[in-house]
């Protein structure tokens, strides 16, 4: 393995040197040894739908279908058939 200390952000190539500006070296250099060579797409959502979808399940109220929506960027019918398809969804709100 390369002694980090001596290794600046400046002299890695193409995304290695962006990656360099987010993180450490030495997390660089593992993605190096990981991912080289590879192409790798990172998707638009972070999270899993499934866990979204327990989270406005954990989190909805009764009443707070618009707040849910704003929170998780989903629209408000999405989050009423959630809550809809969802058996455990004990809470009801007049969808």
């Amino acid at each position: 393995m390369l002694d980090t200390k001596n290794i600046k952000g400046e002299y890695l190539n193409g995304v290695y040197n962006e990656l360099a500006n987010l993180l450490d070296i030495g997390d660089v250099l593992k993605i190096h040894e990981s991912f080289r060579g590879q192409q790798v797409t990172f998707p638009v959502d972070l999270f899993s739908k499934e866990y979204i979808a327990s989270q406005i399940v954990q989190e909805y109220n009764g009443h707070n279908v618009k707040q849910l929506a704003t929170k998780f960027g989903y629209s408000e019918k999405w989050i009423r058939k959630i809550l809809k398809d969802n058996p455990a969804n004990k809470k009801e709100e007049s969808l």
